[in-house]
């Protein structure tokens, strides 16, 4: 299991559990913050198609309202929860004490040290970009599709410039507005 959305200035939080068979391994898997799109987008295809997973999508008002460790947690449920046969054993990237009936082995570095925590990442990562590009038709001068709602210099000025758009976590952008 692992997240990917923790730190950017706008969009949801993540999480993806995936499920893999012991054999044959997927060529490629890695930590999804060092493989290109096309890459990520190639074998995640592979991992969905041979796994199981499940995905948790926490949107940014939750996380305004519980802060951004309680929504990674909700949403680590929401992907348990919504595996079809649950493991009961987790290796989860560094986060402790989810509200989830499985052993749970948290491992800090997971995605750079688990094959299947790297795999979870890869799922998470390409399923919340495609979110962040779609959010970039509706929002296009944050530039959500470049900067996936992270908080590059262009996605601070834009904000500084036109305000936050409904997307944004405001109890993250509070020293710009």
């Amino acid at each position: 299991m692992d997240e990917v959305g923790r730190g950017p200035l706008a969009g949801p939080v993540v999480v993806a559990c995936v499920v893999l068979p012991e054999e044959p391994l997927i060529e490629g898997v890695n930590d999804s913050k060092k493989l290109l799109e096309k890459k990520r987008e190639k074998i995640c295809s592979q991992i969905t198609a041979t796994g199981a997973f499940g995905v948790g999508v926490i949107d940014w008002t939750v996380i305004d309202e519980i802060n951004i460790l309680q929504a990674t947690k909700l949403a680590c449920k929401q992907a348990f929860d919504n595996m079809a046969d649950k493991p009961t054993v987790l290796i989860v990237d560094a986060i402790k004490d989810l509200d989830i009936c499985a052993e749970q082995i948290p491992l800090v570095h997971g995605d750079a040290l688990s094959y299947l925590v790297a795999a979870a990442s890869i799922v998470a990562k390409v399923i919340r970009d495609k979110m962040m590009i779609q959010y970039d038709d509706e929002y296009p001068e944050y530039g959500f599709a470049r900067n996936k709602g992270y908080g590059t210099a262009e996605h601070i000025e834009a904000i500084k410039r036109f305000g936050p758009c409904p997307i944004h976590r405001r109890s993250f952008i509070k020293k710009w507005i």
